[in-house]
């Protein structure tokens, strides 16, 4: 393969745009590396409508409409541990490869191309979920940015979603000026609205879902 050849491939109609994506994470790699800045885009055992989320570390946005069915998707491909920048990535890089190598052995028209980005899109994160799945406990330990993660029993903040019986939720709070999301549920069933200001009183034993109840400050 010559480097034009490349060019033509990486800079077809259907690759262009993955292209540009993957070059713009180099750069991103790069910067993180060279300054020591994480512009980090996590999700800390948060998930909510509109919010940030964060898994020990790390912002993530989801929709209002359904948080539970959005925060299992996130969990099956391990996001609630793993940072996302790291998924988006990888999963990015396998993406661009398999659609670079088809389009340059088997040449398509550009609609068959495009059509076929799906597949391979579901295919590399879910290569991306098995290649990470040995990091897991490492990512559980630490924090996206290397610290420890922080504890979260006895902090308050306000509900971003309503939660009642065993439904999960979304809460936010402040570490600092870092705004996080976490997933929550009432801590006896009690019907709590979204708004409320709630404190948490108990936690999985795997960190992941909090228990909460309403404060007493208001």
């Amino acid at each position: 393969m010559t480097f034009q050849e490349f060019l033509n491939v990486a800079f077809s109609p259907v690759n262009t745009i993955l292209s540009v994506l993957l070059g713009l994470s180099v750069i991103y790699w790069l910067f993180t590396i060279l300054t020591g800045l994480d512009i980090d885009v996590g999700i800390h055992s948060d998930l909510d409508g509109g919010a940030d989320v964060h898994t020990p570390e790390g912002h993530f946005h989801a929709p209002e409409h359904d948080p539970a069915a959005w925060m299992h998707f996130l969990k099956f491909l391990n996001l609630d541990i793993v940072p996302v920048t790291y998924f988006l990535t990888l999963s990015l890089l396998v993406t661009w490869l398999a659609s670079f190598y088809l389009n340059y052995f088997i040449p398509l028209p550009t609609w068959v191309g495009l059509l076929a980005l799906f597949p391979m899109m579901i295919a590399g994160m879910l290569i991306t979920k098995m290649v990470l799945k040995p990091l897991n406990p490492f990512f559980k330990e630490i924090n996206h940015k290397g610290e420890l993660s922080y504890a979260f029993l006895g902090r308050e903040g306000r509900l971003k979603s309503s939660i009642q019986d065993d439904k999960i939720g979304m809460m936010e709070v402040f570490i600092g000026s870092d705004p996080m999301t976490l997933m929550v549920r009432s801590k006896d069933g009690t019907k709590l609205e979204h708004g409320t200001r709630v404190m948490i009183v108990d936690e999985e034993p795997e960190k992941r879902i909090y228990y909460v109840q309403q404060s007493m400050r208001y």
